[in-house]
């Protein structure tokens, strides 16, 4: 089997429980045609860049796939015919990546940072 690594964003219109269901229709496609789903992240509602079929904002998820091109061909077949899918990219890498996306890390360090930051200004404005 080959890894593949793939991100779609979703309209902003729908709602996260929907989201997630395609993402499990998405899945089961590929579990159906024998590959595997490694990893699964769900990035949230993010702004776009520059809009999209009038759409600003668009919720994104992450796979991680270890599956054949015949499976993610299919994935991606079903992504260009769901209304909800605004955009897709599956890219073919060599190895599979264990640990948490860069945006997920990302995410997690700007709210830890955002905690020491008040409770910096909390003692500050405390011993004053």
């Amino acid at each position: 089997m080959t890894y593949y690594e793939s991100v779609f964003i979703a309209r902003q219109d729908v709602s996260s429980a929907h989201v997630e269901h395609l993402t499990n229709q998405f899945a089961e496609v590929v579990v159906a045609l024998g590959g595997k789903i490694k990893k699964r992240e769900y990035w949230g509602l993010r702004t776009l860049a520059y809009k999209v079929n009038k759409n600003r904002k668009g919720h994104y998820v992450l796979f991680n796939l270890d599956a054949s091109f015949k499976a993610v061909n299919e994935m991606e077949r079903l992504m260009r015919l769901n209304e909800d899918v605004l955009r897709y990219m599956t890219i073919k890498i060599k190895r599979l990546e264990e640990n948490p996306s860069i945006m997920m890390c990302a995410k997690s360090n700007r709210d830890r940072s955002r905690g020491e930051r008040r409770e910096r200004e909390y003692f500050s404005k405390r011993d004053t």
